[in-house]
């Protein structure tokens, strides 16, 4: 395909850090938005990469910022919010949403790939009912979009693997909400790929896929095996759903928030999918124990 003008939003994220220079390899020229582009110009060292200070929740300026391109890329999300009531992600995934659809169509820009989340519109939690709700406003618009629904991600410096690292550190025992939840994590430069390529083929508008890695395991099996490859001598607890979600009240008020009331609503769903989207782009998907062992060794010996 031809090189595209690009814009993205979120792109200083985990997964844009990896998308970015996925499809700068591809030719594209690529404008990222950001709150404080100093703090990411790392990025902006590739040669049609730039990073551009903008509140994207302002739909004026979003439209500027549209003009001239042929592709918006959405890739901003939240996993906690400020209090308990949905605001916090009502605003960052549907009313964000919203403003990007109308910028596009003020700016003329047809193609859109959406980030949002397996399971995305089921259960009870603020975090998948509203990715459900912005997926909804994707699909009721008339731009030529294509949805991608990730499982958890993987990869250097995630959330989750490097999370629990983190928790395994400060305590011989760690309670755990949820330990049943299973989980289908997915390789974030899979996620970058699926993008990449559902934006070289036209035949993805309209389409949502759905991404997930080759297994699926517990909470508390990933959260075990963590502690093996960092080389930590844990009890893992697993909690009943009664204490699980006292231990989420209690994480919203401790520093970094390690867990929530949403979280807690989110994990009472399997993070599974149905259908292999990323075999559908062709993708054959990279297990973590192909990557996580070299990542989270604690010694050379055992790296």
């Amino acid at each position: 395909m031809k090189p595209l003008t690009i814009l993205i939003l979120g792109g200083t994220g985990f997964v844009g850090s990896r998308l970015v220079p996925r499809l700068h390899a591809d030719g594209h020229c690529i404008t990222i938005l950001s709150r404080n582009r100093e703090r990411h110009r790392d990025l902006g060292v590739l040669p049609r990469v730039r990073i551009e200070n903008a509140d994207v929740h302002d739909r004026a300026v979003l439209a500027r910022w549209l003009r001239g391109t042929d592709a918006a890329i959405n890739l901003v999300g939240i996993l906690n919010e400020r209090g308990n009531d949905g605001g916090g992600f009502q605003q960052v995934h549907v009313t964000l949403t919203e403003g990007l659809l109308e910028a596009c169509r003020t700016a003329g820009v047809r193609r859109l790939l959406q980030m949002s989340a397996l399971r995305a519109g089921e259960g009870d939690s603020h975090y998948l009912r509203t990715r459900g709700e912005a997926e909804r406003r994707v699909r009721e618009s008339a731009i030529d979009a294509t949805i991608f629904r990730p499982s958890v991600i993987f990869g250097p410096g995630d959330g989750l693997f490097f999370r629990f690292v983190d928790l395994l550190r400060l305590t011989p025992a760690l309670p755990l909400a949820r330990p049943q939840a299973r989980l289908t994590p997915v390789y974030i430069g899979d996620v970058a790929e699926a993008f990449a390529r559902a934006l070289a083929d036209r035949a993805t508008i309209g389409r949502t896929y759905e991404l997930f890695g080759p297994r699926s395991l517990s909470l508390i099996e990933l959260v075990r095996w963590t502690a093996r490859l960092a080389g930590r001598r844990r009890w893992i607890v697993p909690l009943p759903d009664a204490l699980g979600r006292w231990q989420a009240r209690l994480g919203e008020w401790l520093p970094g928030k390690p867990i929530s009331r949403d979280n807690f609503r989110t994990l009472l769903l399997d993070s599974a999918g149905s259908v292999d989207g990323l075999a559908a782009l062709g993708i054959r998907a990279m297990p973590m124990e192909a990557v996580m062992p070299g990542l989270l060794g604690g010694t050379s010996r055992r790296a």
